[in-house]
């Protein structure tokens, strides 16, 4: 029988290629095209818990940095100063709370919760996003853009596209993790690990 810790390690690396692949997965929807990039963080983090769930977000984000062509641009050391380098960033704290059981929430298999946990991973996502964009085109790129522009332009045209990759990961989390959890490959309940 696989060590669990090792069995975990290797499915964060699945999930930090999904997330990879993700990047490049794009679905025509309006306004601005789909991709299914935050699905696999949010779905990483439902299904692996917080510690595995954030370590496959870092396993991403190292791939990237040390110059794989995994994110959308490309790959390098070079990409933290690329603008949306935030939301790269937010993955790691998105995957962590999509991953988190809170104690107050006594199910944490419940449809609902798996959708609150999923909000809370995407707000986080959008926090950090954000917030680096602003820096970055106010700082670095030396034009002057007010925060709530800077929400219109980094997050208003994604929230449509988000409410369905929250939706579907939730659903999809609510079916593998029992799943996987019968088969001995999941631990029961990893979440808050």
């Amino acid at each position: 029988m696989m060590n669990n810790n090792f069995r975990m390690g290797i499915l964060a690396s699945l999930f930090a290629i999904l997330t990879a692949v993700g990047a490049f997965v794009r679905v025509p929807f309006p306004v601005v095209p789909l991709s299914l990039q935050t699905f696999m963080v949010l779905l990483s983090g439902l299904v692996l818990g917080s510690r595995y769930g954030a370590l496959s977000q870092v396993i991403y984000l190292m791939l990237g940095l040390l110059g794989i062509p995994v994110f959308t641009g490309g790959g390098g050391i070079h990409y933290i100063f690329h603008p949306t380098f935030g939301f790269l960033g937010g993955f790691v704290a998105g995957a962590w709370l999509a991953g988190f059981s809170f104690p107050w929430w006594i199910n944490t298999n419940t449809m609902g919760n798996y959708i609150a946990r999923a909000l809370l991973a995407t707000a986080a996502i959008y926090l950090c996003g954000v917030l680096y964009l602003y820096l970055n085109l106010n700082f670095l790129a030396g034009k002057t853009i007010a925060l709530v522009q800077v929400f219109k332009i980094g997050m208003v045209p994604f929230i449509p596209g988000d409410i369905l990759k929250i939706t579907g990961a939730s659903f999809l989390a609510s079916r593998i993790i029992p799943f996987l959890e019968n088969r001995g490959v999941l631990a029961a309940s990893p979440h808050g690990q």
